[in-house]
């Protein structure tokens, strides 16, 4: 594009990310006569209730948009883009974590405080040569089997549209989740949270998982039915189960996941405050160099599908 373009920042300005916006090449404008947004708050409620019709593009802050799909803040009228992808690294690793540590028993060994070793040793295990499941493979998943593939374990990738995914020896379509349950060795759950996606995991996925599957969750709560997850922990029908997120989160005090020694809960810190800024500031510039380039934004929104 030719002519320098305008884009406003919200809900109130912010140097450093007005200093990338500069460095990209655009000029700071308001919100009433801008060509682009950059939204800076995660809660929709803040969100203008009507946009000017000169801005054709709204960067989000957050990668999980489910709340400004139920507020009904997003619209037909303009690209609406999220931050989908730029924290997938430290989500990914953090899943990683998580499925190492249930796998090598590290919480029994805590709990343990002890040096003996004839009950927790004939427990431990490794991702290598085994097949991990990741329902979910846009950035994070992708991110993730990176990382698992450097540790010697496969991968089988379960997508919207199961077309190939790199590094995975297999993917599938998500109307076929339905066979990695039985298949995987372990498995992470990295898709959005969408009407489609309510409870995807539940009784009757938990029961043809394998009794020494963990299951790891750093999606959305809403995925996994909590009830389901719980009874089928305490009848030891899966290794156990490590969340990030739950539903309901927070997780309530006195909830039985809290006591389940098969489970393994982090506060929703796969992607932690401390490093969003960095990532999201990445982002802003990435996308605000291609607006003003005209070339295709990262992390686009689909209103068909919800995310």
């Amino acid at each position: 594009m030719s002519e320098t373009q305008r884009i406003a920042v919200g809900p109130s300005r912010d140097a450093e990310v007005e200093a990338v916006l500069r460095r990209a090449g655009a000029e700071i404008g308001d919100a009433e006569s801008a060509d682009a947004l950059v939204w800076l708050d995660s809660n929709p409620a803040t969100f203008p209730q009507r946009l000017a019709p000169s801005v054709r593009w709204v960067q989000l802050p957050s990668a999980g948009i489910e709340a400004w799909f139920g507020a009904d803040r997003l619209d037909a009228e303009r690209v609406w883009t999220t931050a989908a992808g730029a924290y997938a690294d430290a989500v990914a690793e953090h899943a990683l974590a998580l499925l190492l540590a249930g796998v090598h028993r590290l919480p029994d060994c805590i709990r343990a405080r002890s040096w003996e070793r004839a009950a927790i040793d004939p427990l431990v295990g490794t991702i290598r040569s085994k097949l991990v499941a990741i329902v979910g493979a846009g950035g994070i998943g992708r991110a993730l089997i990176v990382q698992l593939r450097a540790l010697g374990a496969d991968v089988i990738a379960v997508t919207r549209s199961g077309t190939p995914v790199e590094g995975a020896v297999r993917t599938l379509p998500i109307d076929r989740a339905s066979e990695v349950w039985a298949l995987a060795d372990h498995v992470v759950i990295a898709a959005p949270a969408t009407p489609e996606t309510l409870h995807l995991v539940g009784r009757t996925e938990l029961e043809q998982m394998k009794e020494t599957a963990w299951l790891v969750n750093i999606a959305r709560g809403s995925l996994i039915d909590t009830e389901a997850l719980t009874a089928a922990l305490a009848a030891g029908s899966i290794a156990g189960a490590a969340l990030d997120v739950t539903d309901p989160e927070p997780l309530p005090d006195g909830h039985p996941l809290w006591d389940e020694p098969r489970a393994i809960i982090t506060p929703h810190i796969a992607n932690p405050r401390s490093m969003l800024r960095e990532a999201l500031l990445r982002r802003i510039e990435d996308n605000a160099t291609r607006f003003l380039g005209g070339r295709p934004l990262l992390a686009t929104v689909d209103l068909v599908h919800g995310y």
